[in-house]
């Protein structure tokens, strides 16, 4: 029986409660249009491009079973794969039974009408050489010429019959017995022993052979000749790559009792003990300062938006410009960048990076709002915004569109499943223990080379409070499993609402606790400069910063009252003050362009001008008591003269003050939000209201394949392919190779498989 035919008659035989768990797992093969029988869902769930989505949701065991299930002949025993585990014990063979299960819930592995263990096809080829061995002898040998077995035959002093079949099964059935390969080798010159010791170990290499004008590869590694002619190697006939060893070579060198790597239990932790309240804390302080830090950052990119390099994203410069203007860390500006891209907050415009109308309506919200939106974004980014340097060493702009790697949302997932596996009351003491946890968790998740692994994601996920003392948040908890309704009901529990008032004191700062709301920002922003940012706020009051607002068209009394409005209680002295003297002197000097005409009502203060050495530059000429004239162009004109000290103001050309008020610039498009998230478990992301009324839920469907079952029919052939819906699917199903060496790049020790 074909592989679909046993997946189909296994999956017609499940309750609805475990078809549910896979139309749950693997979300894409529910897909509308929505399957209408178990033999329909069994050629979706076989589909390289589906098998390719469920790959990088394996934990290391699960992986670890799924390589080794591939190194056994189709269809295997649980004891086979047992001993090749090396699970003998009573609680080993329990846990291999649960990873199993896992993968059955999965479709990947499932049993078929005789007890033994079937996979998916597509499963099956994403390993070359599963466990590093080769293909068996019978299959490599298969192009040989009988000359070329008979003369492997008379080399191993074994007696060649007659007929090319017959040689091709004595060699096999020699090379079938360990003890027998082992005496051939003994006798090999010490150069062949080597070679052949280390090949039984090496995994396969991948590289990529050029053969130029017609001319065969490479030639045979010192000491393959004596092993190829006895078929303990065997080179491709047109001699492209290297000698290969057949399996049963490779399990007889690697001798008896070596077990295939199965590491089921999670690598252990440190504990470090905190209490829930400690939890929630810590988790609120950090998500409190991100949303504040954001919204400075933001506000930073609509008064001046940063530029773009000409290579794509934002330089190191603009980041550190933006960074002091809001300030907020390197780390707060590229999550804060990257996140609001994604959310359609910012959009590329020309040269700049500048807000979107969504912005300002963002602006509006209060912080859990603001925040959930930055949070839902950064748990689907195809990248970790805070990895600034890559594999070379060289600085990541931001912003630079790279190539999505689906890797980082493994990361994130991994993260979560490692943090909510932590005992409760128990976090980890250091960011590497976590890094450990997420490779077991997620082994073919991305980490870049990072010291320690993850360092980057587990960091992100502190600035955001999803972790909090090495433990998960509430926020990382309704992350995980994709509760929109408990994330947003969380978020609101830990983060408070946005602060009206402000504390103005006689120094002449203003601060505020919290997260500032919309309106308050926009007024402290507009007569005073921002000094520090995050739980608390401070802005600094000055004549510069009150001349700003007043060069903007606000009078005093405008000033006064709508700081009065905002203050936790009356207005300080010094500040009333300094709001006075600077509006006394404000206008008291108008600047015409003409190139340009200084005039005012004063003489004695139009010839302080005139005489001023500073203003030398300028070449100013007294042409009346009231009026001047500058050499330079009014802008430079105003700029120096507020320089010493002055506070002219600009005139139009009708001769009424202009007002002096910044336009944010505003992107002309947006990136379209996201409508969801991607829950952690099932991988599958969250639709529009309207596409999930026309789409059943994973029991509802389970309920009606269920009552739909019927016979299945065989395909006309036993070779025919697995249908494909579209073409893409092949491409998309080269995303499994990756995972060729993953389990045992993962795996702790190196340890060695017993043949199949």
């Amino acid at each position: 029986m074909t592989s679909r035919s046993t997946l189909a008659t296994w999956l017609g035989g499940l309750e609805s409660d475990r078809l549910a768990r896979i139309l749950e797992a693997r979300g894409d093969a529910a897909a509308a249009p929505e399957p209408r029988s178990p033999g329909e869902l069994a050629d979706r769930l076989q589909r390289p491009g589906s098998v390719a989505l469920a790959l990088p949701q394996l934990t290391l065991p699960q992986l670890q079973v799924a390589e080794a299930l591939a190194a056994l002949p189709a269809p295997a025993s649980r004891d086979a794969l047992g001993e090749l585990l090396g699970a003998a014990d009573g609680e080993t063979v329990s846990e291999l039974e649960g990873v199993l299960e896992a993968l059955a819930d999965r479709a990947l592995v499932w049993p078929d009408g005789a007890g033994k263990l079937r996979m998916a096809d597509a499963l099956r080829k994403t390993w070359d050489a599963p466990l590093g061995l080769e293909a068996p002898l019978r299959q490599l040998l298969a192009g040989a010429t009988s000359d070329e077995l008979h003369r492997m035959l008379a080399a191993l002093g074994v007696t060649s019959p007659a007929g090319k079949a017959q040689r091709l099964a004595a060699l096999v059935d020699h090379h079938g017995a360990p003890e027998r390969i082992a005496a051939v080798v003994a006798e090999a010159p010490a150069e062949t022993r080597k070679l052949l010791e280390s090949r039984a170990w090496a995994r396969r290499p991948g590289a990529v052979r050029f053969i130029m004008f017609g001319s065969p590869g490479i030639d045979l590694e010192p000491g393959a000749g004596w092993a190829v002619e006895r078929g303990l190697l065997v080179q491709d006939r047109h001699r492209y790559g290297p000698a290969r060893m057949p399996a049963e070579v490779a399990v007889a060198l690697r001798g008896p009792g070596r077990h295939a790597p199965f590491h089921p239990v999670p690598p252990a932790m440190e504990p470090a003990p905190v209490t829930p309240r400690e939890v929630d804390r810590e988790a609120s302080a950090a998500a409190s300062a991100f949303t504040a830090g954001a919204a400075s950052v933001l506000a930073a990119c609509s008064a001046d938006p940063p530029a773009l390099l000409k290579s794509g994203g934002i330089g190191a410069r603009e980041l550190a410009r933006v960074g002091k203007a809001a300030h907020a860390g390197n780390a707060v500006v590229r999550l804060t960048l990257e996140t609001a891209y994604a959310a359609g907050l910012l959009a590329r415009d020309g040269g700049r990076v500048a807000p979107t109308s969504a912005y300002d309506a963002w602006a509006e919200q209060e912080p859990p709002d603001r925040f959930a939106v930055l949070l839902r974004a950064w748990w689907n980014l195809r990248l970790t915004p805070t990895r600034a340097r890559n594999e070379d060493g060289k600085a990541l702009p931001a912003l630079a569109g790279a190539p999505p790697r689906s890797g980082c949302v493994q990361a994130r997932q991994g993260l979560l499943a490692a943090a909510a596996s932590l005992p409760a009351g128990q976090g980890v003491r250091t960011a590497s223990d976590l890094g450990a946890l997420v490779a077991w968790y997620r082994p073919l998740a991305d980490a870049s080379a990072e010291e320690p692994p993850f360092a980057a994601v587990v960091g992100e996920a502190g600035l955001l409070g999803v972790l909090a003392r090495g433990a998960l948040s509430a926020i990382g908890v309704h992350l995980r499993t994709g509760d929109t309704e408990g994330l947003d009901i969380a978020c609101r529990r830990l983060l408070p609402p946005a602060t009206a008032t402000a504390g103005i004191g006689a120094d002449l700062t203003a601060v505020v606790a919290g997260t500032p709301s919309a309106r308050t920002a926009a007024l402290l922003d507009s007569v005073a400069d921002r000094e520090s940012g995050g739980t608390a706020s401070v802005w600094r009051f000055s004549a510069g910063s009150v001349r700003r607002a007043l060069d903007a068209g606000r009078t005093c009394e405008d000033i006064t009252a709508d700081l009065s409005a905002v203050a936790a209680g009356p207005l300080p002295q010094p500040l009333s003050y300094l709001i006075a003297d600077t509006a006394r002197g404000h206008g008291r000097v108008r600047v015409a362009s003409a190139s340009c005409v200084l005039h005012g009502d004063e003489p004695a203060l139009l010839a302080e001008i005139a005489a001023h050495r500073g203003l030398a530059g300028l070449g100013l000429r007294q042409l009346a008591p009231t009026v001047l004239i500058s050499r330079r162009p009014l802008p430079a004109t105003l700029a120096a003269l507020r320089a010493e000290g002055y506070a002219p103001v600009a005139e139009t050309a009708e001769g009424t003050v202009r007002i002096e008020k910044d336009r944010p610039q505003r992107a002309a498009a947006a990136v379209p939000a996201p409508r969801g998230f991607r829950a952690g478990g099932s991988g599958r992301i969250a639709t529009s209201a309207a596409e999930d009324s026309s789409r059943s839920g994973p029991g509802t469907l389970a309920r009606r394949l269920t009552a739909a079952r019927a016979e299945e029919q065989e395909p006309a052939s036993p070779g025919d392919p697995v249908p494909f819906a579209t073409d893409t699917e092949e491409v998309v199903a080269g995303r499994a190779k990756p995972c060729r060496t993953a389990t045992s790049a993962s795996s702790p020790t190196p340890s060695t498989p017993v043949g199949p």
